[in-house]
């Protein structure tokens, strides 16, 4: 149950937080009236959600949910509570069942990329506590083991949230998601700490990504957000922060295989996708299974509608998207064995023809104390900045780059290409066009 020191020690932790970030107050917690609702797992795969709603339900405005350690809870059909005021003290496990049939006809439809959801959560003044035990588990391995390489429509992401304000989430898990672990949607002054998710396909042969789309944590839609202390393994982006995601500060996460730290994608629909003001410092991003990609990038769409064929675009022409990424900043970060240290690349969705035609502005960006090395077979290139005719990018600086092409390699300052740049827009790349 959710004790007085505990809210202590959380408001402690909050205000140690805020010292650190520039952007504005802690979450709010919860109020409380002191009501508790404490749900036993049904067990035998017997649906657990009516009664998780029903407590949900009975508890908000005040009380405290309780799920108890040692429980399995699962989890059968959609749900979406919308809560106020509420304390999840979620010591055990919700298991997604394995009814893919279910889940592809059932699940909440979200528009963009063609996504789905399982568990959405929406209200404000939350709080979260697994207490190292709780989480979600997936059950992706029921999903990469039908799709392996090729991900398909309907694929439920675990844990969204959508419509929130004033979100702590603490000491919490989500293992094997069939699609993104942790997704914002609409969400303001969060703060997730001590995070692990993981999405591990056991049966996929070494070197072989059966687990793409399975992002660590995402943002769209969203301003003061926190993440701290935060673990990832899968095959795709650990981070990605998606349009309209502002004020972001993230600190010491370690991420295993994929795509490293994503600013993307953006520009994909006919809308403003901007992305201002972030810090993500102290990572550490290391290969897994022989496919780690990216270590922090900046990804954006071509300038023109184009046609698609993966679903993720609903097998429509996609891009033509505007706004401006600024004020980003990537510091301290030890890579082994990526495909490529700091990078932007504005060419998303380009059929051939379309290079260069982004609208997206890319400027103020810093890439800080890179040390390691990579390893995508690029020769010595550590490093790539491909931006956009249109708004050539420019402010972009690597501040002690220092990485090798290869773990027995020698460390050298950054070394790269550059196109579409400003004059003199990129400092500390040496290379074409830089």
């Amino acid at each position: 149950m959710y004790s007085r020191f505990s809210y202590a020690a959380a408001l402690v932790a909050l205000a140690t937080l805020t010292s650190a970030s520039p952007w504005g107050p802690p979450p709010t917690g919860p109020g409380s009236n002191g009501k508790t609702c404490t749900v036993i797992a049904l067990g035998r795969q017997r649906d657990d959600t009516p009664q998780i709603l029903r407590a949900f339900e009975e508890c908000n405005n005040g009380g405290t949910v309780v799920f108890p350690a040692n429980q399995n809870y699962w989890i059968g059909t959609k749900l979406n509570p919308v809560i106020h005021d509420v304390t999840v003290d979620w010591k055990g496990i919700w298991t997604f069942s394995d009814d893919l049939t279910y889940w592809r006809e059932n699940s909440y439809p979200i528009a963009f990329q063609n996504h789905h959801a399982g568990f959405v959560i929406s209200g404000e003044r939350i709080h979260i506590n697994g207490h190292g035990t709780g989480g979600i588990n997936g059950n992706g391995n029921a999903w990469y083991d039908v799709e392996q390489k090729v991900t398909q429509p309907g694929r439920p992401m675990p844990f969204v949230f959508w419509n929130v304000s004033d979100v702590f989430v603490e000491h919490f898990y989500v293992k094997d998601p069939p699609l993104w672990s942790l997704n914002i949607m609409n969400g303001t002054n969060m703060w997730f700490d001590d995070i692990l998710t993981n999405a591990t396909a056991v049966n996929a042969p070494y070197g072989v990504n059966w687990v793409q789309n399975t992002d660590g944590f995402d943002t769209m839609d969203a301003n003061n957000i926190r993440l701290t202390n935060m673990v990832y393994q899968g095959g795709d982006d650990c981070i990605a922060l998606k349009p309209r995601s502002y004020n972001i500060f993230v600190q010491n996460i370690t991420c295993h295989g994929g795509n490293g730290i994503a600013i993307g994608s953006l520009g994909q629909y006919l809308e403003d996708s901007s992305v201002i003001n972030v810090v993500v410092k102290d990572a550490n991003i290391l290969t897994h299974n022989n496919d780690m990609t990216n270590s922090a990038y900046i990804k954006t769409w071509m300038g023109g509608l184009v046609p698609q064929s993966f679903y993720e675009s609903a097998g429509l022409p996609r891009g033509g998207g505007w706004g401006v990424v600024q004020n980003i900043r990537f510091e301290n970060f030890f890579v082994q064995g990526a495909g490529i240290g700091p990078a932007i690349n504005q060419d998303s969705g380009d059929n051939g023809s379309y290079a260069g035609t982004s609208k997206m502005e890319v400027s103020n960006i810093a890439f800080v104390n890179f040390t390691g090395y990579t390893q995508g077979g690029r020769g010595n290139r550590t490093a790539d900045v491909s931006c956009s005719a249109v708004h050539p990018c420019f402010n972009i600086a690597l501040q002690n780059v220092s990485l090798a092409d290869a773990a027995d390699g020698t460390a050298e300052p950054a070394q790269g290409t550059c196109s579409y740049i400003a004059p003199h827009g990129v400092s500390g790349l040496a290379g074409a066009g830089c």
